[in-house]
């Protein structure tokens, strides 16, 4: 086990997809369906070979990141560089920001068709965290935090969130630069050096040990902990139900 020592710690900040609901699955059968498609058309209309976006691709290039930003870094791992265009492109529009509208959308319907299951241990944790004075947080890079929460039923768990538009609305970087949780323990009111952050991605862990985060809590859904410790990780653990909440010695 593991401990979170509320003496060190003032705030914790966690991630929103493989971390607190199972969506991480969601968003890379949506990357899988677009880049699939994507590339299987190319191939027709080209004479490429087809060879087809994999789950290695998602946590290399994709996981973590925000969405246009994942769309350009898979193709130029291919080779492919598009225009990026705007964000008001429609999904059939060959950009990055096109493909990505694209795949927000099978993103929604997977979300529509199957629903999201919370991590009850992770839920668990926070709530715990919260009943001992510790400041919690949310952040993700997605744009559809809102409807990931309610369809969890979880939209009154954090009461400070960033997400893909908070970012966009103030203009800050993804990650692994570390701004959005920097921008997090600001709004909490705590600092980087009394401050953990709990993430699934090797690009988040990476932004957390850049952000000079105190303790860095790698959660590893994929089979990654040696990717995710050399990535900074502090601590890496299978499930939350493995960290426990140290509370204040009473006097």
């Amino acid at each position: 086990m593991h401990e979170i020592d509320v003496a060190a710690i003032d705030a914790v900040i966690f991630d929103l997809d493989g971390v607190i609901t199972k969506t991480a699955s969601v968003h890379e059968a949506a990357w899988a369906e677009l880049f699939n498609d994507y590339l299987r058309q190319r191939s027709e209309e080209k004479g490429e070979a087809f060879v087809p976006f994999e789950a290695s691709d998602y946590l290399e290039f994709v996981d973590g990141k925000p969405r246009y930003d994942g769309v350009d870094s898979f193709l130029r791992s291919r080779s492919i560089e598009l225009p990026w265009g705007t964000p008001e492109d429609p999904p059939e529009a060959e950009t990055v920001c096109g493909l990505g509208n694209r795949k927000n959308g099978f993103f929604l319907r997977h979300l529509e068709e199957h629903g999201v299951e919370p991590y009850q241990t992770s839920v668990d944790l926070v709530k715990e965290l919260q009943r001992q004075g510790v400041a919690t947080a949310l952040i993700s890079s997605s744009r559809n935090v809102t409807a990931v929460l309610t369809a969890a039923g979880l939209l009154d768990l954090f009461a400070v969130r960033i997400d893909g538009n908070v970012a966009a609305e103030i203009g800050i970087p993804g990650k692994p630069h570390p701004a959005v949780f920097l921008e997090a323990a600001q709004r909490v009111g705590a600092v980087p050096e009394r401050s953990a952050i709990v993430e699934d991605a090797q690009s988040g862990v990476e932004a957390g040990k850049a952000g000079g985060f105190c303790m860095v809590i790698g959660v590893d859904r994929g089979n990654q902990a040696d990717l995710l410790a050399a990535s900074g990780a502090t601590v890496v653990v299978p499930d939350l139900g493995e960290v426990t909440v140290k509370a204040l010695a009473e006097e």
